[in-house]
């Protein structure tokens, strides 16, 4: 059984998520401040962390610092609805993904199992591919097996879906990448009205990646559409 730990300090709603999500198979555990989800986050048998913004002693954002700082343990954040700075800030930081205040049951448990089904199929890459996948565009190299990122010879440290972000459009270089096409294949979902998460994992992607030596951009935005992981001309 997996176990989710829910780091909020709203305990009514601790209570109810842990109800809800075990009845849906998980094993849950609650803690209602930073510092101490800090300690529990960092637990080698958590599956997911549910993490909410707003905590006394450490906030949300210092917690997800100081967990990624160790641990690629997939986090879900809770922000506040229509507040898009919480929600670029914890992508950048390193959230997998996010979900507004108030949510439906229903759908958190859709994006638990979306970002699980994610993290899992990272790790049975690791271990069980037999064929030794590198793809190579210009100086970016990407070992799919090792999920480790080489640009210009330095290593990049990439968290899981920026990883699988630059994957896809590594795979696809030369093509434009429709946005929602993206969103299925690195989030497991659907993006919704107003959901600018692969825009946020993009830009830290060209922020980690920094400009070609020719200061070319590597990845542009095809507006209204997608993405292109652009070829240097020869």
């Amino acid at each position: 059984m997996e176990k989710i730990l829910i780091i909020d300090d709203d305990e009514d709603l601790c209570e109810l998520v842990s109800e809800y999500l075990e009845t849906e198979g998980f094993q849950t555990e609650t803690t209602h401040d930073g510092e101490s989800g800090v300690v529990k986050a960092l637990e080698k048998d958590n599956a997911l962390v549910i993490l909410d913004v707003m905590l006394p002693k450490l906030n949300g954002f210092e917690v997800l610092k100081k967990i990624r700082t160790v641990s690629g343990v997939p986090v879900l954040m809770l922000t506040a609805r229509g507040d898009d700075v919480d929600r670029i800030v914890g992508l950048e930081i390193g959230a997998d993904d996010y979900l507004p205040k108030p949510f439906n049951p229903r759908e958190l448990v859709a994006r638990i199992r979306a970002v699980l089904r994610r993290y899992k199929t990272s790790e049975s890459s690791e271990t069980v591919s037999i064929t030794r996948e590198r793809l190579v565009v210009d100086d970016v190299v990407l070992d799919v097996n090792a999920r480790s990122t080489y640009c210009n010879e330095k290593e990049i440290d990439l968290t899981s879906v920026e990883f699988d972000l630059l994957k896809i459009l590594l795979r696809s270089a030369g093509n434009v990448l429709n946005k929602d096409e993206i969103a299925r294949e690195v989030l497991g979902r659907e993006l919704s009205p107003f959901d600018r998460s692969i825009d946020m994992h993009v830009s830290n992607l060209r922020k980690k990646l920094g400009a070609r030596p020719d200061g070319s951009e590597r990845i542009k935005t095809i507006r209204s559409v997608g993405y292109i992981y652009t070829t240097q001309t020869r």
